[in-house]
């Protein structure tokens, strides 16, 4: 992975996940921040060795690497690392954006860590979270079931204590989840319209999840 940029103003979103298997949600999400936030690049970065998922729980990383690139062929923003399944280290996220910025070939990028709102209330049991939160600006996603008022309280909490630079978007919601896909597929039922035709027929070719 290099991204370059000549000009002042460049914008790159950082989208990690287990992505077992990635989904029409991730990708609707993804889309529509670099939309809002005029984003010039999303890279994907499948997780590694997840700090706390086992890792017999989570597919084999190349096969989740390979799902993931197949989902983002078709939109010439996205771009998928293979930063972290390399590595045999934990995957962190502080880790993960030190090695991203050592490869981006400018010092006028500007760096978005996507997430989930929900992951933005306990950020701060992340690991290095205060260098963490000074070196890139992080977007929340809400969705249904996160309380605003709570998050916006932590947001202004982590903006004061550590200069963070937060932002929170609303994703119109899709009902879509890797473990439906997984449950769906064990139990012999349809996941076709869930995920890209290109990831539901490697799953097929694969024997994945059964």
């Amino acid at each position: 992975m290099v991204f370059s940029c000549e000009n002042s103003g460049c914008k790159i979103g950082i989208m990690g996940g287990t992505f077992d298997p990635i989904h029409l949600g991730h990708l609707v999400l993804a889309e529509e921040i670099r939309y809002q936030f005029g984003l010039d690049k999303i890279i994907f970065v499948p997780v590694g060795t997840p700090p706390h998922k086992g890792q017999d729980n989570i597919s084999d990383k190349m096969l989740r690497y390979d799902m993931t690139r197949l989902a983002c062929m078709t939109n010439p923003h996205f771009e998928v690392s293979k930063i972290e399944i390399e590595s045999e280290a934990i995957s962190y996220t502080i880790n993960t954006i030190k090695k991203i910025k050592a490869l981006v070939h400018s010092e006028h990028v500007e760096m978005f860590f996507i997430t989930g709102a929900d992951a933005i209330m306990s950020i701060e049991s992340w690991k290095d979270y205060e260098e963490l939160l000074s070196l890139c600006s992080f977007i929340g996603a809400t969705r249904p079931g996160i309380h605003v008022e709570h998050l916006e309280e932590k947001i202004e909490h982590l903006k004061a204590h550590y200069g963070a630079k937060i932002y929170l978007t609303h994703i119109p919601g899709l009902a879509i989840s890797s473990t439906d896909i997984r449950n769906r597929i064990r139990e012999g039922r349809s996941i076709k319209y869930l995920l890209p035709e290109s990831v539901e027929q490697f799953i097929l070719d694969n024997h994945l999840y059964l």
